[in-house]
C-alpha cells in the first residue's frame, strides 16, 4: 500500500465528528437532529413515500400515476406527472407574494451591477422565450449557450426550461477545438454567445470564437449575441442577431410548456476517458425536484438568504445551487462575471460585504486561494453574515476544513463538504447544514433517498476503513438517463464494472460513523479547480503537436487547484527537447483545449513505464513526482529500468 494512502488511512481513522451548535439546529427547518434523522431513514427504507412528499411540495400541472419505476440504469420517477421547471422557480413565488423579492444579482468583474426581482426576472424570460420560439424552435429543440456568467445567461437557460427546448451550457474558457467536438456532438439549432467577456482584466473573445468553427457545424442557423464588452464583431447577417435588438420587440408573456417528469431537459459535456466528450442526459423536471430538496437541506434555505455560487455556468456546480435549487426555493442568488481574487485578493470579502452573503456553495480550490493570501485580506470586511459554507468538486483537505471553519467563520458557521459528479448532478454525498455531524475531510453521509457503497474490484462490498471503488446502488431522480445519442456508451461506461450499480471511477473510504471519503480517482480523469479534464484529451492535444511522438499526463496534488497536470513527453528522431518545443506543446494544449488545461511542468523521456501490452503506468509516473519513489505493485512492469530513468529525470529538473 502506497505511503499517501496509509496517511490517509491514518487521518481518516483519527477523525473527530464536530456536532452543530444547538441554537442553530432549532433554527432549520426541521427543526432538530432528531426530526432529520427520521426523514433520513424513511427516505433510504421508504424511498417511494419520501419522493412523493418532497414533489408534493412543488406545483404540478398534471399528477403523476406512479413515483418510481425501474432499477439502475433504466429508471422513472413521477411517472407521466407534468409540470414545468421555470414555473416553479419564478411565477410560484410570484403567485405567493414574492414577486418584488430580488431574485438575482448579477456583479461584473470591473464592478458594473444588474439587479432583478421574482418579477423582473419572469418578464425577461418570458421575452428571451418568443425570442427562441421566433426562430421556431420548439420543445425537444436544442439551444448551446457559450458563455460567461451573465445575467444573459441565466435569462437564456430559464427560457429553455419554460419552453421545453434542451440546453447546453459550455465553459467559455475552451478552446474553439473543444467548443467544436461539443457542438457537433450536439447539434444545436441556436447558439448564445456575447461578443467578449471579461477575464482579469482582459477582454476574451467568444463570438470571434465561435466565428473560427461555426461553418463546419450544419445544424446551427441562427446566433444570438449579448453585447457584453462593447467589441467590434463580425455580424453575419440573417444567421447573427444582437440580444438587444431581438428582447426589444417581443412580448413578454410566454405560457410554461407542460413537460413530462421523465423528458430530456439539458445535456451537460464531460470529459471521458478515451478522450471524446460525453453527453449527459438529465430530466429537466427530475433534476428540478431532487435539488429543491437537496439544496434546501444541504444550505438550510431560507426565504431570505443571499446565495453565492462562486462556480461557472459552463460547470454543472452552478445550475444545481446558482440556478435551480437558489430559484426554486425562493432565495435571492449573486453571479459574478470574474476571478475571484481580481482586481485584488480581497474581491471575495468585499462580495461577501457588499451583499451581506450568508449562504456560499464554492470548491475546495477558492478556500485554499484565501488561505494562500492569508487573513490580512480579510479584516477590512464584515463577513460575519456568513452562515454556510459548502464545497464541492476535488477533495477537500482537512487543513482548509479548518481554516474556513476556524479563521473564515470563526467557528460560527457550517462547513458543508459534498461528492457529486455531472452524472449525478446534485450531491448524493452530503451533510444537512445544522443537522449533522460534520467530519474536516469527510463527504459527509449517504443523503436522502440515496444508497451508496464501496466495493472490491469484483463488486464485493469491503468493510469500514478500507479502500474501494465507489458505487451508487439505487437511482436518484436527477441522476443522469442516457448519453447524449450513445446509449449503448452509457450502459458501457457507468454499468459494465458492478451489475445493477453506477460506478463512479472514484476511490473512496467509508469510516465507522458512516461517513464517506473519497481519495482520488481510478480511471484517466482528474478535477483541476473544479474543472473535469481528462488525460487522454490532453494527451491528444500534446501528440498533435509537430515532432512529439509520445505523451502521458497525470495530475499531481497542488496547494491551491487541487490537482494540476504535468506531462511526460517522448519526442521524434530529429527533434530536441528545448524551450521552444515547450512552447509548442503549452501553446497546443491552450488552443485546444484551454489555457486551465495547460501542464505545470513538461518532462521530456526517452522512455515511459509500460505494461508488456504497452499501456503508459500513468500511476507510477505519479508516484514518482509525488513521493520521488515508487512503493506500489511494479509487477506489470515491463522494463523496470524505466523507473529509475523516471526518478531521475524528475529529480535532475526540480
Amino acid at each position: 500500500m502506497a505511503e499517501t494512502q496509509l496517511d490517509e488511512l491514518k487521518m481518516i481513522v483519527e477523525s473527530q465528528l464536530h456536532y452543530p451548535d444547538p441554537e442553530k439546529t432549532k433554527k432549520t427547518k426541521l427543526g432538530s437532529m432528531e426530526t432529520f434523522a427520521s426523514l433520513l431513514r424513511q427516505s433510504q427504507e421508504d424511498p417511494e413515500t419520501f419522493w412523493a412528499n418532497a414533489a408534493s411540495e412543488l406545483s404540478w400541472m398534471k399528477p403523476w400515476q406512479k413515483t418510481m419505476v425501474g432499477s439502475l440504469p433504466d429508471f422513472k420517477f413521477f411517472v407521466g406527472g407534468m409540470m414545468n421547471p421555470a414555473y416553479n422557480m419564478l411565477d410560484r413565488h410570484i403567485e405567493h407574494g414574492n414577486g418584488n423579492k430580488l431574485a438575482l444579482v448579477w456583479e461584473g468583474e470591473n464592478y458594473e451591477t444588474k439587479f432583478f426581482t421574482y418579477g423582473m426576472l419572469l418578464n425577461e424570460v418570458n421575452k428571451f422565450a418568443n425570442v427562441l420560439k421566433g426562430f421556431g424552435l420548439k420543445k425537444g429543440d436544442r439551444v448551446a449557450v457559450f458563455m460567461p456568467n451573465l445575467a444573459e445567461t441565466v435569462i437564456a437557460v430559464l427560457a429553455c426550461y419554460r419552453t421545453g427546448i434542451l440546453f447546453n451550457t459550455i465553459f467559455s474558457g475552451f478552446a474553439a477545438r473543444s467548443l467544436k467536438d461539443r457542438l457537433i456532438n450536439y447539434e444545436p439549432q441556436v447558439l448564445v454567445t456575447a461578443d467578449a467577456g471579461l477575464r482579469r482584466g482582459a477582454q476574451v473573445p467568444l463570438k470571434a470564437k465561435i466565428d473560427e468553427i461555426v461553418e463546419e457545424i450544419e445544424s446551427i442557423k441562427s446566433i444570438v449575441v449579448v453585447n457584453r464588452a462593447g467589441t467590434d464583431i463580425f455580424m453575419k447577417p440573417g444567421r447573427d442577431f444582437w440580444w438587444h435588438e431581438l428582447m426589444s420587440s417581443v412580448s413578454n408573456v410566454c405560457e410554461p410548456e407542460p413537460l413530462e417528469a421523465n423528458e430530456p431537459g439539458l445535456v451537460f459535456y464531460t470529459s471521458g476517458t478515451t478522450g471524446k466528450p460525453k453527453g449527459v442526459v438529465h430530466s429537466g423536471v427530475a433534476f428540478t425536484v431532487n435539488n429543491y430538496v437537496y439544496t434546501k437541506y444541504h444550505m438550510d434555505h431560507h426565504h431570505n438568504d443571499v446565495l453565492w455560487v462562486t462556480a461557472d455556468i459552463g460547470w454543472l456546480t452552478m445550475h444545481i445551487w446558482g440556478i435551480v435549487g437558489a430559484f426554486v426555493n425562493g432565495v435571492t442568488t449573486i453571479f459574478y462575471e470574474g476571478a475571484l481574487d481580481y482586481p485584488k485578493p480581497d474581491r471575495f470579502y468585499q462580495i461577501v460585504d457588499k451583499y451581506r452573503v450568508n449562504k456560499i456553495f464554492t470548491a475546495p480550490t477558492a478556500i485554499r486561494m484565501l488561505m494562500r493570501y492569508g487573513e490580512e485580506q480579510m479584516k477590512p470586511y464584515d463577513v460575519s453574515t456568513l452562515d454556510v459554507i459548502s464545497v464541492v468538486g476535488e477533495p477537500f483537505n482537512p487543513e482548509a476544513w479548518h481554516w474556513a471553519y476556524e479563521k473564515l467563520g470563526k467557528k460560527k458557521i457550517c462547513v458543508n463538504n459534498t461528492w457529486g459528479q455531472t452524472e449525478t448532478a446534485g450531491c448524493p454525498l452530503a451533510g444537512a447544514a445544522w443537522l449533522t455531524p460534520m467530519k474536516p475531510g469527510s463527504c459527509g453521509i449517504q443523503f436522502l433517498g440515496a444508497e451508496l457503497d464501496i466495493v472490491d474490484e469484483d463488486g464485493h462490498p469491503v468493510p469500514a476503513g478500507t479502500p474501494g471503488n465507489l458505487i451508487v446502488k439505487r437511482p436518484i431522480p436527477m441522476m443522469v438517463r442516457t448519453l447524449w445519442r450513445e446509449h449503448d456508451r452509457y450502459i458501457r461506461e457507468y454499468f459494465s464494472q458492478v451489475k445493477g450499480a453506477y460506478f463512479t471511477y472514484d476511490e473512496a473510504v467509508k469510516d465507522k460513523d458512516g461517513h464517506f471519503w473519497v481519495t482520488g480517482r481510478t480511471d484517466d480523469v482528474f478535477n483541476v479547480a473544479g474543472h473535469r479534464l481528462s488525460t487522454m484529451e490532453l494527451e491528444s492535444a500534446i501528440i498533435q503537436c509537430e515532432g512529439v511522438a509520445e505523451a502521458a499526463v497525470v495530475g499531481v496534488p497542488d496547494e491551491i487547484k487541487g490537482l494540476v497536470p504535468v506531462a511526460f513527453v517522448t519526442l521524434r528522431k530529429g527533434y530536441e527537447p528545448n524551450t521552444n518545443m515547450e512552447d509548442t506543446i503549452k501553446d497546443g494544449i491552450a488552443n485546444n483545449v484551454g489555457k486551465i488545461a495547460v501542464p505545470r511542468t513538461i518532462y521530456f523521456t526517452e522512455m515511459m513505464p509500460k505494461t508488456p501490452s504497452g499501456k503508459i503506468m500513468r500511476r507510477l509516473l505519479k508516484e514518482i513526482l509525488v513521493h520521488g519513489d515508487i512503493k506500489s505493485d511494479t509487477t506489470g512492469l515491463e522494463d523496470v529500468k524505466t523507473v529509475a530513468y523516471i526518478k531521475n529525470l524528475v529529480a535532475n529538473q526540480k
